[in-house]
């Protein structure tokens, strides 16, 4: 089910996006302001955008969000201060945590909106270190700074 919401939202991102620099264009004048002259299949081309972009919001959850693992030993409550300064300096906040796993929103109202309010991270703890889920560009900084926070511990 999440995986149809996230497409949902990214297809409406997307058509959004499309308008916005459909009008630039219209209002700045570098094409005329009838669809059947600014596409080259006239009003055929609607449908033929709004099919590759159903394409691309099909696909993007897949790609868009991800799971890493992050190689941290010690118990979740040893963890706990780590994780919660680690998240703290990259800009997120506590949503929730239980039996040591903790969800994290972004703090900034803007960033959550440019994100389509699709910025939670989760921290689960696994076989061997922790269990981060979310969005596939922000991983790789959180899991760094993990293991660099836990390096100079250690």
């Amino acid at each position: 089910m999440k995986y149809i919401v996230r497409s949902l939202k990214y297809f409406c991102y997307l058509m959004v996006l499309l308008a916005l620099i459909i009008g630039i264009l219209v209002g700045t004048g570098f094409v005329e302001a009838d669809l059947s002259k600014m596409f080259i299949n006239g009003y055929d081309s609607l449908w033929q955008i709004a099919l590759i972009m159903l394409f691309f919001a099909l696909i993007y959850p897949r790609f868009g969000f991800s799971r890493r693992k992050v190689r941290l030993y010690g118990s979740p409550e040893e963890l706990r201060p780590d994780i919660m300064r680690v998240m703290e300096n990259l800009g997120y906040r506590l949503e929730g945590g239980q039996d040591g796993s903790y969800t994290f929103l972004r703090r900034s109202g803007l960033s959550r909106a440019l994100k389509m309010w699709e910025d939670r991270i989760s921290i689960s703890p696994s076989a061997g270190g922790l269990e981060i889920e979310g969005l596939t560009r922000d991983l790789p900084r959180i899991v760094s700074a993990l293991e660099a926070t836990r390096a100079e511990d250690a």
